[in-house]
């Protein structure tokens, strides 16, 4: 674009505006280039249409501006921030409305450490959406593991640290310790392997992973995918133990338990003996008490039987005693005595009972028996 000037005499005088649109037509023919320098001022907001974000030369400190459209950052999955060092590609250009120098980018590229943790981002995203870090797929660590599984490197100091927690806490444990490489590009593979390995053994109940600390490039192979899922997948519980307490390697997400040293690892897959002891010999007081209690319950309700069986012969004696009294009172309602006792009589004749006037002819001789003695007649008449 031609900017043609004011003319006071022989002097030529640009506005602002045309000096900023003529700089920037020029900045406009230079080539897109690649562009090195640590993230500052990084500025993203919801609604804008470009983020923003300085480029800072680490050696003498000098600066440049960059901004980018806030679709094509979104599309590029980055976590950028603050002091990340990155590679940005794009073209440079002049903001006529400000005339601010500044580099419209097109694509950045993490660098170094911070392309490594951009990386171990996306998969640490990608490993949480298929489910492998979900608290429900956890599992509980056994009371008194048979068999405790112990991955270590030749890494004296966090293998001695465990053993001696775990010895001291519980004597009887047995551990199966597979020493193998968990340091540098063969460790992925070979960690995979060798818990693989340890799942296999028989009886054993839970598996430990465990490392001294290091740098973050050291506790790499913990983060490494093939590791991870290998430990989402262990058919028993594991516990990772690795680095120290501020280190969070991606197994630590995929394991059963995270614990922040090997000696907070045996503390987690074994009971303290002393502890354990101390409450056995609780419980037991508890189940003595309980069991004396029975048997005095048991006594005391075996005692009221007995009393009642000793009283029962009596009882029946006199249940039927009873009995056989309000049958003889029945009895005597019905004796031909209770009826006598009345006033009334029986007359026989030939040891006959006469019942009917007709029965009898005058002249014929009966006994008539009285409720006391009884006496001897003659009949002169009979009625029928």
């Amino acid at each position: 674009m031609k900017v043609e000037p004011l003319l006071y005499g022989d002097r030529k005088v640009y506005t602002v505006s045309a000096f900023n649109r003529g700089i920037a037509s020029w900045v406009a023919r230079l080539p897109s280039i690649w562009v090195e320098g640590e993230v500052t001022e990084f500025r993203r907001q919801q609604g804008w249409q470009s983020v923003f974000f300085t480029l800072k030369d680490s050696t003498d400190g000098a600066c440049l501006p960059v901004t980018m459209p806030r679709s094509r950052f979104d599309a590029l999955r980055l976590d950028l921030a603050d002091g990340m060092t990155v590679h940005v590609f794009g073209r440079p250009e002049l903001y006529e409305a400000r005339g601010v120098f500044q580099l419209r980018a097109l694509s950045v590229e993490p660098l170094g450490l911070g392309a490594i943790l951009a990386g171990l981002e996306r998969l640490k995203r990608k490993l949480a959406a298929e489910g492998l870090f979900a608290s429900e797929r956890k599992r509980p660590l056994p009371l008194l593991p048979r068999k405790i599984g112990v991955l270590t490197g030749n890494d004296a100091a966090a293998k001695r640290d465990f053993v001696t927690a775990v010895q001291s806490r519980f004597p009887a444990a047995h551990l199966v310790v597979a020493q193998t490489y968990v340091q540098g590009q063969a460790a992925p593979a070979a960690i995979s392997a060798t818990l693989q390995a340890l799942a296999r053994e028989p009886e054993i109940d839970v598996i430990v992973l465990t490392r001294g600390g290091g740098s973050f490039e050291d506790l790499l192979p913990f983060s490494d995918e093939r590791v991870v899922r290998t430990v989402a997948e262990c058919p028993v519980p594991v516990v990772s133990a690795v680095g120290h307490e501020q280190d969070t390697p991606l197994c630590d997400h995929a394991a059963d338990l995270r614990a922040s040293t090997p000696t907070a690892a045996a503390r987690l897959v074994v009971p303290d003996e002393r502890e354990l002891r101390e409450r056995l010999d609780a419980a037991r007081a508890v189940l003595a008490r309980g069991a004396k209690g029975a048997l005095e319950r048991a006594r005391s309700s075996l005692a009221r039987d007995r009393e009642r069986l000793d009283r029962a012969p009596a009882l029946l004696v006199e249940r039927k005693r009873a009995g056989l009294e309000a049958l003889a009172g029945r009895l005597q309602a019905l004796s031909p005595q209770r009826t006598l006792a009345r006033g009334y009589a029986i007359v026989r004749t030939d040891n006959e009972i006469v019942r009917s006037g007709a029965d009898l002819e005058a002249g014929n001789r009966v006994d008539v028996e009285l409720a006391h003695g009884g006496f001897g007649a003659l009949v002169e008449e009979t009625r029928r």
